[in-house]
Order: C-alpha cells, then structure tokens, then sequence
C-alpha cells in the first residue's frame, strides 16, 4: 500500500528518507557497509509513510548488518521486511523477505526455523511460477541441511562416510535440494549457478563418503570455472580434490591438485590458503615418503604461519616436521620441532597436541640417549630438599631469585593459584545466575501470557469462587453471599474475554511500532494480519530469540559486496561475511586425516617413536 503525501513536511520527510537510502545503497555496492549502515539508519530516523520505499531499506539494511557479522539485527530487520510484504499483499516481497530470513537463521544455526522460512520462500515461487526464485530456494534448502548435517557431525571425531545416521540423513536431504536446483538451472541455461550446485553437490557427497561422484561433480565445477576465468572457485575446486583423492589414496594425483591450489593461491595473494596448500603438499609427500620435499613444503608453512601469527598452525608446522626428520634418522632435528610443538601446544592449551609431544619427546630423548624429563623434574626437587638442609645453597633456588626481584613469595604463589576462593565463588555465583537466566527464559517461553498490567492488577483483585457453578451461573448450595459470588462470576467472565481478545490482537502487526513508519496527515496505518494458513509461520518467526551467546559473535565484512537495489526488484542470496582468514591449516583438518591415516597403520614411518638405540 502507497500513500499521497499532501503535506509538505512529510513530503520532504519522505524524500530525504529516499535520498539517505540511496547513499546506503551506493556504499554498500562500493563494499563500505558500515557507513552504508548509517545511511540507512539515518534514512529510517528521516521516516516515512511510503511502505514500499521502507520495506526495501529494511531488506537493504538486514542484508548490511549480515554482511557485518551481526545477524540479530539483520534477523529483526528482515523480519520487519517480511511484515511489511505481507501488509502489502506482496507475494514475491514475501518470498524474498523469507529466503534472506532463512539465511541469517541458518548462519545463527537455528536450522529448523531456517529450514521453514525457506520452504515458504519455495512455496510462494511455485506458487508465482517464479522459477529464479524457485531455483534460489532450492539453493537455499540445500545450503540450510548441509550446514545442519555438518554442524551435528562436528559433535564427533568421524570420517567422511562414517557419520550416524541423523547426520547422513541431513546430507541426502542436501543433495535432494542441490541436485533439484541443479536440474532447474541447465532449464534456465545459467552456467554460474550450474557451477556453484556442482561444488555444493561435491562437497556434500564427499562427507557422504561418495568419492567417485564428489571428484565427478568437482571437476565439473573446476570445467566452469575456468570457462568464467573464476580463479577463487577454481582454488577451491583443486583443494577438494585433492582431498577427495587423498581419501582414494591416489597420493600423486591429489599433490598435483594441491599445487595447482598453491599457484592460484598465489595468484590471488592470499598468504593463509597458500600455507594450507603448503601444509597439504607436506603430508602427501609425507605419505609418498618423499621426507625432503616434505620438510621443503612443511618449512614454508611454518614461514607463512609465524608471519600470520597463527599459533596452531604453527604447532602443526612444528609436529609435521618432527615427524619428517625422524623419518630420516635426524634424530637432534625431531627433537627440536618435537619441542617446539610442546612449547606451542602448552601455550594454545591443545591437549591432543601436547599429549602427541610429550610422547615423541620422550622417545626422541631415549634414542639419542638423553635422560627424561621427568627424571630431570625429580632430580631437581631432590636438589631443592637438600637446599632447604643447607641454608648456604639457599641463594640457588628459584624463590630466592625471585625474591631478588623484588617479587614476595606470597605473590607468587598467588598468582600462579589464580584468583582468591572468594572471587571464585562470586564468579561461580554468577555463572549460575546466568544459567538461571537463560533457564528461565526457556520456562517463560512455555508459559502462557495473560495480558498487558491491567489484566494482572484485574487477577489480583479477582477471587475465583470455588463454589460457583460456571455451567449455569447460579450458585451452589450453601452459598451465604449469592449477589457477591454473581459479581465475581462477571468478573471473571469478563477476565476471559479480554485475554481472548488479546489473543486476537498477539495475531496483529501494528505498523506504528515499526521503525521509520510516519503514518500521513490525517490518517491511521492498517493493521496488518497474517495471511491464512501461515500463522504458525509467522508466530513461529517472532518466537525467535536474538539473545543467544554466539549470536553476539561479530566479524569484519568481505570486500567487494552488493546489494539488491532499493526497488526490490533483486533477491538477495547473502553469504556470511567472513574476517580473512590466518587459519593455515585447512578447513578439512588434515591434520586429524593425518593422524587418522598413522593409527591404520598406513603413516608408520611418520610416528616420532623411533627405533630403539643399540
């Protein structure tokens, strides 16, 4: 619904708000988002009464906060978008207002709410005959039980193929999704789109542990890539791959592909994907037994890593090594990455990793004849007993020097404790006071509100009679006060009937309450009701809490984004924005591959537990 501006001030109102949102759009499409941001929100402080112009910002303005990182106010925004579109009577608004609510609820891992904003986004497209929108819903669907299915999967330590079965069954209804956008686009003759379902349908097979088929749908994805000279989906598609052949054990055939990775990698200057590569090259030609060029691949990684700063990639850099120069009999060199890796692994708090290196250290330090640590450790606190008899050697013990420095033992000693008994327990007060928070948000939700204050002052005056027969509204027997009991029937009769109004009204959208809504001279806003057979839809959608811990995770924009033009004429299909990344090692965690591949007894070689000397 659009309305005439007769009023001059509302007028102008009107024409700021449109030119603010303008500017918005403008830098949001130069990348800038957060300025793009203030923009918008300048434009919504402008107001106005134009339901079309406010929709549209409001879907502009949830796509900028996603792109930014925060998806409660991208999830508030467009689900004002989807109100309006649906106070309109706008069937393909809604459509649209739904596919991006789904997105930011998949992101926000609230999959099921997802999964049902995006099957109304297929419906009202079928619907329409709206085929591009049909296709990107598919897409959607897809993308929303692919990242359920790998979410559940992280729970455990299983490889491709292996999942459970909730896991499996998440997957198979990605690939329905997929491969039903895959079909809709060949119809529609966009190679883009054909591509980006490839790779989707590649990497959801290969958790699946279907290799053949995810190399089959890889490959075509890398054909189309090349075709549209796409250097970063043609990085990817090497990288997958490359893993998929690892799987296959065709070690040659995946190195290949890993440098394939590298050089593109390079080409595009993005340093951390190029330490992945790196990394991956080191292991496969650890698992080729090829130990120089290893240790070659593994040194520029471990160059890349300290230059990123990236700790944990660091630590791997350190293990890979150990492991390669003990290979080759370098027994001097293990030892020195092997402790490296200890020393990293302390310091990030990776157990698994810390437990690796105390276990090649020990085993390095027998070999080369060395005592053990734990020997030095004891021989050290019998050193200190014997100090402690010989007050002259008083001077050598670390608590003396630290003394020295002027540091008071207590002090020390505190500080190594950690905080004091009672600061623990008002920190574990206030861990159980959040937990009592969030339990009782999880009670509210299930409790059933009566109504606004005057319902709850009208429930503490009111007494129910317990005598009071509500079939015929006469009292019971023995009732000393009939007149009173009457009254108090009414009360409550009416008490009844004001929730039951208010029930009504919960299922009401009342316009004025949205954000830069000016209604126009003269006139009051609809009121907008949900349209018939989507109630639960919509009262699902403003059931959704924002309030969550990880919800407040926030990370940088990527650069180069657009948006949907302020007609609303373009969906969006917006992708998390992402901090680039200084992960060196890859996302597939060839690391876990690698100690995977060593318990079956395939990597002997590569264990740090060397022969024993003679």
């Amino acid at each position: 619904m659009e309305h005439q501006n007769s009023n001059p001030e509302s007028a102008a109102d009107s024409n700021t708000c449109l030119e603010l949102a303008l500017e918005g759009e403008r830098l949001c499409k130069a990348g800038d988002c957060r300025a793009g941001v203030t923009f918008f929100e300048a434009a919504i402080q402008a107001g106005t009464d134009d339901l079309r112009t406010l929709s549209a910002i409001y879907s502009q303005l949830g796509n900028a906060y996603f792109y930014l990182g925060d998806y409660v106010k991208a999830m508030t925004y467009h689900k004002h978008d989807l109100t309006l579109a649906r106070t309109m009577g706008d069937k393909l608004g809604e459509a649209k207002a739904s596919g991006n609510l789904g997105n930011t609820l998949k992101v926000m891992g609230k999959f099921d709410e997802a999964t049902i904003c995006c099957k109304r986004h297929l419906e009202i497209s079928r619907e329409l005959n709206d085929k591009v929108g049909e296709g990107r819903a598919l897409y959607n669907l897809g993308n929303v039980f692919h990242a359920k299915g790998k979410h559940i999967g992280r729970l455990g330590q299983q490889d491709p193929g292996e999942f459970p079965e909730e896991v499996k069954h998440c997957l198979l209804e990605a690939v329905s999704y997929y491969e039903g956008n895959l079909q809709l686009m060949k119809e529609l003759n966009d190679t883009a789109a054909q591509g980006r379902a490839c790779g989707n349908l590649g990497n959801t097979h290969y958790l699946l542990g279907n290799f053949h088929q995810s190399i089959s749908y890889h490959e075509e994805r890398l054909k189309i890539a090349k075709e549209f000279g796409d250097k970063a989906a043609e990085r990817r598609a090497h990288s997958n791959l490359g893993n998929a052949r690892i799987f296959l054990s065709e070690f040659i055939v995946a190195a290949e592909h890993y440098k394939q990775t590298l050089a593109l990698a390079h080409d595009l200057g993005d340093r951390a994907i190029e330490a992945q590569a790196c990394y991956s090259l080191g292991n496969t030609y650890t698992l080729l037994r090829d130990y120089p060029t290893a240790i070659d691949y593994h040194q520029r990684h471990l160059s890349i890593a300290q230059e990123l700063m990236d700790k944990m990639g660091e630590g791997r850099a350190y293990w890979s090594l150990g492991n390669a120069h003990s290979a080759l009999g370098n027994h001097e060199k293990a030892l020195h990455y092997a402790s490296k890796h200890l020393e990293i692994s302390r310091q990030t708090g990776d157990e698994m990793g810390q437990a690796t290196a105390q276990m090649n250290v020990s085993d390095l330090r027998k070999v080369l004849g060395l005592p053990n640590v734990q020997d030095e450790a004891q021989n050290s606190q019998r050193v200190r007993r014997q100090s402690m008899e010989q007050l002259d050697l008083i001077k050598m013990t670390p608590d003396a020097r630290q003394l020295q420095r002027g540091l008071s033992l207590p002090t020390a000693i505190e500080d190594a404790q950690g905080p004091s008994k009672g600061q623990g327990a008002e920190e574990d007060d206030s861990f159980f006071d959040l937990l009592s928070q969030f339990q009782s948000k999880r009670m509210d939700d299930q409790r059933c509100t009566l109504g606004g204050a005057e319902n709850k002052e009208n429930i503490k005056r009111t007494k129910i009679p317990s005598s009071t027969n509500f079939a015929s509204k006469t009292p019971a027997p023995n009732t000393p006060n009939p007149k009173s009991k009457e009254k108090g029937t009414d009360e409550l009769i009416d008490l009844i009937a004001g929730m039951q109004s208010k029930r009504m009204d919960e299922q009401r959208v009342e316009l004025p309450h949205l954000p830069g809504l000016v209604p126009p001279p003269g006139q009051s806003l609809p009121v907008a009701v949900s349209s018939e057979g989507s109630e639960d839809f919509f009262e699902m959608l403003m059931r959704c809490q924002g309030a969550r811990l990880e919800d407040q995770r926030s990370i940088l924009p990527k650069e180069n984004i657009s948006t949907s033009n302020l007609t609303g004429d373009e969906e969006q299909e917006p992708q998390p924005s992402r901090q680039r990344t200084t992960t060196t090692v890859p996302d597939e965690d060839f690391f876990s591959l690698i100690m995977r591949l060593q318990s079956s007894g395939r990597m002997d070689d590569q264990r740090a537990s060397v022969p024993k000397k003679k």
